[in-house]
């Protein structure tokens, strides 16, 4: 069990980011067999040749935290950990490559080196594997965190925790995981981050090597839609709406900005966006900024409109 105290100013800080390297390392992770969500194995066909990150991944228990540090919030971009993971001090890079549980006899014996090496993997399989499904995987783990946040501000902390996984809860001023690791922590001032994954399930993790800020890892809502096909909208909304308002109202399950919409439906922005005001000016839809986004979603007159339950 891993007890993360809240301190005073550790609780004003609970915060929701998005890790674009925790999902390059979760796809290896996938392809070696370590985690495995059915929903990924039609997608996740291959991967390029990356054999020391593959072995730094192959580990069961530890494998670092320098290779994907917590980010700065939702709009955080893997350049900008790519950065973050080139500029970690050699001594930090040997103490957690020493706790990695796996042969990592092909890296060099020079920390720096191993550390620029892991590096240049991680952007090869960024580049190859996850940026050109960035899009649809950024969508998800956005309404993960839209959901979540409207959950924190309905019920509170203790409420949310309670649906964020099996293993995770409230109980006290501490927040609890049930892991096999053994540790009680404070969380500082910089308070607790909280990161959906789409490769996480069915585990959760926890940051807690210093100097990184302590870290929740836990599967981001909807994984097993992720590949599936948007269906189609009935016909009789179709009629009454216009198909592609009518698309539109049908994929806004879950939030999302119109870039993703354009993208998802091969769309212009434009023409997406014009249907988005009109839905959202009947009442069909609700917006909310995130960041330097505006999201989407239906409100329950949308989603009458759409079972037939008007």
């Amino acid at each position: 069990m891993i007890e993360l105290v809240l301190t005073a100013a550790g609780s004003q800080r609970v915060r929701f980011a998005i890790s674009p390297l925790e999902e390059v390392l979760g796809a290896v992770q996938t392809l070696l067999g370590i985690r495995r969500h059915p929903a990924h194995l039609p997608w996740l066909s291959d991967v390029p040749d990356v054999p020391e990150l593959a072995a730094v991944l192959s580990a069961r228990h530890y494998i670092t935290e320098f290779l994907s540090p917590p980010p700065d919030g939702p709009e955080t971009t893997a350049e900008a950990q790519l950065a973050v993971v080139r500029a970690t001090p050699p001594s930090q890079v040997a103490l957690e490559l020493g706790m990695v549980d796996a042969d990592l006899s092909g890296l060099p014996a020079n920390p720096a080196a191993a550390r620029d090496l892991l590096a240049g993997q991680l952007e090869t399989v960024w580049h190859a594997l996850l940026a050109p499904q960035w899009p649809r995987l950024r969508e998800l783990l956005a309404a993960d965190i839209a959901h979540r946040t409207r959950q924190l501000g309905s019920g509170g902390l203790a409420a949310m925790l309670a649906e964020l996984h099996p293993s995770v809860r409230l109980s006290g001023t501490s927040v609890l995981v049930d892991v096999r690791a053994r540790e009680r922590l404070s969380i500082d001032s910089r308070g607790l981050l909280l990161i959906p994954a789409v490769f996480a399930w069915p585990n959760v993790g926890v940051v807690t090597v210093p100097p990184w800020q302590i870290s929740l890892l836990y599967p981001a809502r909807g994984v097993a839609s992720l590949w599936t096909s948007v269906a189609a909208p009935p016909e009789p909304l179709a009629e009454i709406l216009g198909r592609t308002r009518a698309l539109l109202l049908t994929t806004l399950d879950a939030p999302a900005a119109t870039a993703d919409l354009a993208r998802r439906h091969g769309l212009a922005p434009a023409t997406v966006s014009a249907h988005l005001t009109a839905l959202r000016g009947a009442g069909l839809l609700a917006s909310a900024r995130r960041g330097h986004r505006v999201l989407y979603r239906r409100t329950e007159l949308g989603d009458a409109l759409l079972t037939g339950k008007l």
